[in-house]
């Protein structure tokens, strides 16, 4: 996929923090992740919805502190787990104007998608690690593993590296998994949105593939 300029930084306006529905679309890279998330599937998994949460986030002086404080604060004092720890900052980063949707804390760009598939974690890992699964769903990927907790998350170069991606795991059942994407380092909003509809596809195809046996 080719790419072209860097991203421009952060944005300067304060955003909503009322809730998912008034929350405009910013650009092609499209929705912020409170239309996409709703109020009530957050509440559901977390305890509190985007307001409870962004509350919360800001009596604690968030917007203050980076990204992986807040995701940590989230996840070692309110018990949140990885993956919606990651969703709430980013929602609160993107409503208080810290990033543009689609871009990371850093400045460059980053696309995500996700997909519940019936199969256990550990096995949905292994579709990751092991190349000859991997080429079933994720062929002609130039992946290379960093990091690789079972059953959890993992992280890989992208292109030789000059992109990367991670993945987040949530058990949902002993054999239902909800994956998570995150490709970070991208060069620009185009890109985000190509990646974006790359990811939906392949995820799609992993759990074809996984569901298929």
């Amino acid at each position: 996929m080719s790419t072209g300029g860097r991203g421009t930084g952060r944005t300067g306006g304060t955003g909503n923090a009322g809730g998912t529905g008034s929350a405009g679309s910013t650009g092609s890279t499209g929705k912020k992740i409170t239309e996409k998330l709703s109020a009530a599937a957050l509440s559901e998994s977390t305890g509190k919805d985007w307001l409870g949460w962004f509350t919360v986030l800001d009596r604690w002086g968030a917007q203050e502190r980076g990204h992986t404080e807040i995701a940590r604060h989230l996840r070692e004092e309110h018990g949140v787990n990885g993956w919606h720890a990651q969703s709430i900052t980013v929602g609160y980063e993107q409503e208080r104007g810290l990033r543009e949707v689609g871009q990371s804390c850093d400045g460059t760009w980053e696309a995500s998608a996700s997909k519940t598939v019936n199969a256990p974690a550990e096995q949905v890992t292994d579709a990751f690690v092991e190349e000859t699964l991997r080429r079933r769903w994720l062929p002609d990927a130039d992946f290379s593993l960093r990091t690789h907790r079972p059953g959890k998350s993992l992280t890989a170069d992208w292109d030789g590296g000059t992109s990367r991606i991670s993945v987040f795991l949530t058990v949902k059942g002993p054999a239902k998994t909800q994956v998570g994407v995150g490709h970070h380092k991208l060069a620009d909003a185009d890109a985000v949105a190509a990646y974006k509809e790359y990811w939906r596809e392949r995820l799609s195809e992993l759990k074809r593939v996984l569901e298929a046996g």
